[in-house]
């Protein structure tokens, strides 16, 4: 784990945070040379997604196991199985524009497109790469722990009651309540306060910050 440390004129330590490291293998056997920082590609995490391949080989696996022993069995001499003579007979006497046919389509074919998208696309939508200072070593931040921060870093401004930090991959809304001092002074100290924020949070793409103060509503 590690504590990224604040920008110029920050005395406090921000909070822990659990950053995803995944280590790459070197070139060679030697320490690697000290690169630029940042130089490298700081691309998104991606998902090794088991589940859903598990899920899908074990089906393929007793369909095809299914269809071969029927198969074998028909080779051996024996009849085909129930099963199998009703569904050549189904597929044969049945239209293609049939309601049932047309659902059987249009699953298999929504399914497809769910394989389709988790093959292209990398998943773990809630880590944010971080900034490469080493060739060999990638660094992801988890967006609760992000908001975590710039929330900690909001509550720190002198007329802050209360804060709210929603997290994105493109941008950060924070959402704060103020119950004494001006409302521009406390958005200029908070917008200070959280551009700091995000550039001590070294991610290789820092969202953008929407930021609202607001009076805290009457009770009553």
């Amino acid at each position: 784990m590690s504590e990224p440390q604040g920008t110029e004129g920050s005395t406090r330590r921000l909070p822990v945070m659990e950053p995803v490291m995944e280590k790459e293998p070197a070139a060679g056997t030697g320490p690697p040379s000290d690169p630029d920082p940042g130089s490298g590609p700081a691309g998104r995490f991606w998902s090794a997604r088991r589940v859903p391949a598990g899920i899908v080989a074990l089906l393929l696996l007793l369909v095809a196991g299914a269809f071969l022993y029927d198969v074998v069995a028909v080779r051996a001499g024996r009849s085909a199985l129930g099963w199998r003579r009703d569904l050549a007979r189904q597929l044969a006497d049945r239209p293609l524009d049939d309601t049932w046919v047309l659902v059987g389509a249009g699953v298999a074919a929504a399914l497809g497109l769910w394989l389709l998208a988790l093959a292209l696309t990398p998943g773990l939508r809630k880590v944010l790469p971080m900034r490469r200072t080493r060739p060999d070593v990638r660094a992801g931040l988890h967006r609760d722990a992000a908001a975590t921060v710039l929330r900690d870093r909001a509550m720190e401004v002198a007329g802050v009651q209360s804060a709210r930090v929603r997290m994105r991959r493109r941008k950060a809304r924070v959402r704060a309540l103020s119950h004494f001092r001006e409302l521009d002074d406390v958005r200029t100290d908070l917008d200070g306060a959280l551009d700091d924020a995000v550039r001590g949070l070294g991610l290789a793409r820092p969202p953008a910050v929407s930021l609202r103060v607001a009076r805290p509503g009457r009770k009553g």
